[in-house]
């Protein structure tokens, strides 16, 4: 199988990010020296930086203040609907009986 330019602009972002095995590095390394082109694509990726605001994943300390406040957020959501269909309904009752 013959490896194409395809190929290898798929697997660039990984070579670029450091997280192909030996093989590959060497197969994308080889693959570059004989086009020029896309050797200055890659060496023009490798220059861009980062920002620094990339969000960093949570840990489970977070995720669970997160999942407890979003409980009590909604627990509270839920509080408050059951009133206020009770104030609906008790006012409702009261002007059926008050009518009649």
């Amino acid at each position: 199988m013959e490896i194409t330019k395809n190929v290898i602009l798929d697997l660039l972002p990984l070579y670029m990010a450091d997280e192909v095995s030996a093989d590959t590095r060497a197969l994308i390394e080889e693959y570059l020296e004989t086009d020029p082109e896309l050797a200055e694509i890659a060496k023009q990726s490798a220059a861009v930086e980062l920002p620094g605001d990339i969000p960093v994943p949570l840990t489970q300390e977070d995720e669970m203040k997160a999942y407890k406040k979003s409980k009590t957020i909604m627990v509270v959501t839920i509080v408050l609907l059951a009133a206020l269909m009770a104030t609906i309904l008790g006012i409702t009752l009261l002007a059926f009986f008050v009518s009649a």
